[in-house]
């Protein structure tokens, strides 16, 4: 909140300020919603954790994290359910590529991936995920050799190795979703697309020197 005011409305306040204001008008942020939301299963292929929770990046591609996390919409009194696949560069933070689709499959996850090397061919990253099923099937591994990458698996049961990818989606859903009920897919599904929208090019992070992801990732010096 703090970085939005200064850099839309050019002054310099302090944090401390924001924060009293904030209390007058009794705004508070949300508390984001811890879930376990890890399925086993038999995987094909399996890699170390090759990132090592080396969570720093000196330059764009390279070092990618990824998942596939679920929102519910309601139709009358039936659940349905949206799945996210993305992949989120460490350099930047940004969302380098998204699919969303009615189930989570093998082809969430390929389409996304395909995706991402179609808008980045010449990157070559670290490429690391949790053990779900997509990741470890023989197919996705060859599309990682094929590209030139270095697979990379979090440990069983260990979110953290993966920690900014699930950080990213508690942001994405206590901004977004969780203040919300959807009745409707496309409404849903319009909200997510235009929040990734927003996230990559409007939302500033102080970590990233108050600048945007897309903003932080066009001001890397090309050689």
């Amino acid at each position: 909140m703090t970085v939005v005011i200064n850099r839309e409305h050019n002054v310099h306040y302090n944090k401390k300020r924001i924060y009293r204001l904030m209390n007058i008008l009794h705004l508070k942020s949300v508390t984001r919603i811890k879930k376990s939301t890890y399925i086993p299963s038999t995987p094909q292929i399996t890699a170390e954790n090759n990132l090592n929770r080396d969570f720093h990046a000196d330059k764009p591609n390279e070092k990618w994290l990824t998942d596939v996390t679920e929102f519910k919409y309601y139709v009358g009194s039936s659940v349905k359910k949206l799945y996210l696949s993305a992949i989120l560069d460490l350099y930047d933070r940004r969302i380098v590529a998204y699919k969303i689709e009615d189930s989570n499959n093998n082809h969430l996850v390929f389409s996304t991936f395909d995706e991402a090397i179609r808008q980045n061919p010449d990157a070559h990253p670290i490429f690391h995920s949790d053990r779900g099923f997509q990741y470890t099937n023989k197919i996705f591994h060859q599309k990682l050799v094929d590209a030139g990458m270095i697979q990379s698996m979090s440990r069983v049961g260990r979110c953290i190795d993966n920690g900014p990818m699930e950080g990213w989606w508690g942001i994405l859903k206590s901004e977004m979703y969780y203040l919300r009920k959807f009745t409707d897919k496309d409404e849903l599904l319009s909200a997510i697309e235009e929040y990734i929208t927003y996230y990559n090019t409007r939302r500033y992070q102080i970590k990233l020197n108050c600048m945007t992801p897309m903003e932080y990732h066009e001001a890397y010096p090309v050689a």
